[in-house]
């Protein structure tokens, strides 16, 4: 199974599932079975014990679980982290269970793929502590086109990088941000600064309905079902995870970029008037051959 973080989509479809399962029911009991989970020491994780679950709430990518006198677990699955609801008190098996939550009609059990521990569980007490995970980024459908237009162009910044900087929006990273890109039809390497009025429409637009489709979308199968193949490269995306593929738009095959572990995937016809965007890697080995336009990257396959 392909992963990827879990952003506002697919965070807003875990508390859909677990509000109906988990708030006005007691939190029975906290097993953590890996130590490097839990990141920090006051309040003991022991105190939430026994306590209601109030609330949930989405803070950026990550969840946070309220429970009685003001007492909150803070969860960040990272890349590879995911939530299972399973039958109660079930047993903690495997290397990829980290930890589970007991409640009475079910455990809420916390796994993680791969060797690296990058998830992590906080225990807070208070909505200071709480607003101290609040990267500050704009809500998307909290926001106007204006606080929005002065937030992404505050400084100069690529839209893509300037979409996944949680200081600047709340949730969304590298798979809906090639979402919005491509629904909006603007280069993933455009500038903020460099936008015309038009652009900031479409961008705006194109955020909230891509946002807005998806959340629907996750809320509704986890209405049947708690979810449980949360990923990054879902089946219905434009461009995000098709490299090669057919865009649904134009038909033309779907480009990425690579840089480090991760890669933008885009439209080269839908997005850049036909250019080809430059492959930090690839284009220092090609060098001058490295190719402008559809054309010329259809004429180097061909050789």
């Amino acid at each position: 199974m392909l992963f990827g973080m879990p952003e506002l989509p697919d965070i807003a479809a875990y508390i859909s599932a677990l509000e109906p399962r988990i708030v006005g029911q007691p939190l029975q009991r906290v097993r953590v079975a890996s130590a490097f989970l839990l990141r920090t020491a006051q309040p003991p994780l022991a105190s939430v014990e026994g306590r209601r679950v109030r609330e949930l709430r989405r803070i950026g990518k990550r969840i946070a679980i309220g429970v009685e006198d003001d007492l909150w677990l803070v969860l960040h699955l990272m890349i590879a982290g995911r939530l299972h609801w399973r039958a109660p008190e079930v047993k903690l098996a495997g290397r990829q269970s980290l930890a589970a939550f007991d409640f009475p009609h079910g455990s809420l059990v916390l796994t993680e793929a791969g060797s690296k521990r990058r998830a992590s569980l906080h225990a807070l007490h208070g909505e200071e502590s709480l607003r101290s995970f609040d990267a500050g980024g704009i809500d998307i459908f909290e926001c106007d086109i204006n606080s929005f237009r002065e937030t992404l162009a505050a400084e100069n910044h690529t839209l893509k990088r300037a979409l996944t900087d949680p200081r600047l929006v709340s949730g969304v990273g590298n798979a809906y941000s090639d979402e919005i890109l491509h629904a909006a039809q603007l280069s993933p390497l455009a500038l903020t600064k460099n936008l015309e009025p038009l652009e900031w429409e479409r961008l705006f637009d194109a955020a909230r309905q891509t946002l807005r489709l998806w959340v629907d979308r996750l809320r509704a199968e986890a209405k049947n079902n708690f979810p449980e193949k949360v990923t990054a490269f879902r089946e219905g995306m434009a461009v995000h995870g098709r490299y090669q593929k057919p865009c649904p738009r134009c038909g033309d095959r779907v480009l990425r970029i690579r840089y480090a572990d991760k890669e933008t995937n885009y439209c080269a016809r839908c997005q850049t008037g036909g250019k080809v965007l430059a492959d930090r890697s690839l284009s220092r080995l090609l060098g001058s051959d490295w190719p402008r336009t559809l054309e010329e990257l259809e004429a180097l396959k061909k050789r």
